[in-house]
């Protein structure tokens, strides 16, 4: 017998980003920051699931982006005394710049090939940073609004910056453009041959991953007031990506919402056992690809037949 697919596509996004818009009416300053540091996350780990589980691309260079946002919203407020919205749209578009930069190399390999190379460019980024006086070596940068900014409109810009990354996932992958996506991922010497542009897709995707990762890492930096090189470009932040849509659901789109959740909510929970935070998180992370190997939301829509944000086409 057939199974019946339920597609309860907009209750549960429905219902989350309503509690969302209303957090600081009524959550404290704790629950906003909780809710903050989801939205930032939530779009850093969207964009890597488009490139990881929709196009079969799997990068390690994320963190060159958001490093690279946050670093100009420092230089644009302390030297140029621009405003920090200012220094978040250069940081982004700097980010694109530098993903067009380092498309003349990557996609030149496949494989565990092309995840070494995307590598080696945030951590040059590191060493470059660490050693440039111009922006204070090791020791970091702060960010230096010309007015105060309240804690409610950088939480409110990180909300608009994490339903845009859901929203564009979605209708990407509604698209004609999205089919390309999955068709490179499932066999990229077949999708050659269909006729599908193989090499255009993947400089499109990595270019809008640049983008919303870098508004991500942009607005996060804001927030803290302050970057250092070893944190900004440091790989943690693929360690991140890669525990968020593992236990999610790699190739679903919720499952990065899911994922982001469970990492924001452990991370907190985890802070006053920073040691073996690391070793638990992995060990979670262990348990649910034994368990559960598409993820909780892969499992579930496998299992129960629900689909929430599914792409798929009627």
């Amino acid at each position: 017998m057939q199974k019946v697919i339920r597609h309860d596509k907009w209750i549960f996004p429905a219902i989350l980003t309503l509690v969302l818009v209303t957090v600081p009416l009524w959550g404290s300053d704790y629950i906003v920051f909780f809710c903050l540091l989801f939205c930032v996350y939530l779009a850093m780990s969207q964009m890597w699931n488009l490139l990881t589980g929709f196009s079969g691309l799997f990068s390690l260079g994320q963190p060159a982006f958001i490093g690279i946002s946050g670093y100009t919203v420092a230089v644009a407020t302390h030297y140029f005394q621009l405003s920090v919205w200012t220094g978040l749209l250069l940081g982004a578009l700097l980010s694109v710049l530098f993903a067009l930069f380092m498309s003349l190399f990557i996609f030149r390999v496949t494989g565990i090939y092309y995840g070494i190379i995307t590598l080696i460019f945030p951590e040059s980024l590191l060493l470059l940073m660490s050693n440039w006086e111009y922006v204070k070596y090791a020791q970091g940068m702060f960010i230096k609004p010309q007015h105060p900014i309240s804690i409610t409109v950088i939480y409110y810009v990180a909300l608009a910056i994490g339903i845009c990354s859901v929203a564009l996932v979605y209708f990407i992958l509604r698209s004609n453009l999205g089919l390309g996506l999955m068709a490179m991922r499932d066999n990229e010497e077949v999708a050659n041959t269909m006729g599908v542009e193989t090499f255009r897709l993947k400089v499109y995707c990595f270019l809008l991953s640049a983008l919303i990762t870098g508004l991500a890492g942009g607005i996060f930096y804001i927030f803290l007031v302050f970057i250092q090189p070893h944190e900004a470009f440091s790989i943690g932040w693929s360690v991140k990506f890669i525990f968020i849509v593992i236990i999610g659901g790699i190739g679903t789109v919720a499952g990065p919402i899911v994922g982001t959740f469970i990492y924001v909510f452990l991370s907190q929970w985890l802070a006053a056992y920073f040691s073996v935070s690391m070793i638990i998180l992995g060990a979670i992370a262990i348990a649910v690809i034994l368990l559960a190997p598409k993820g909780i939301m892969g499992t579930v829509e496998e299992k129960l037949g629900i689909r929430i944000l599914s792409p798929q086409r009627e």
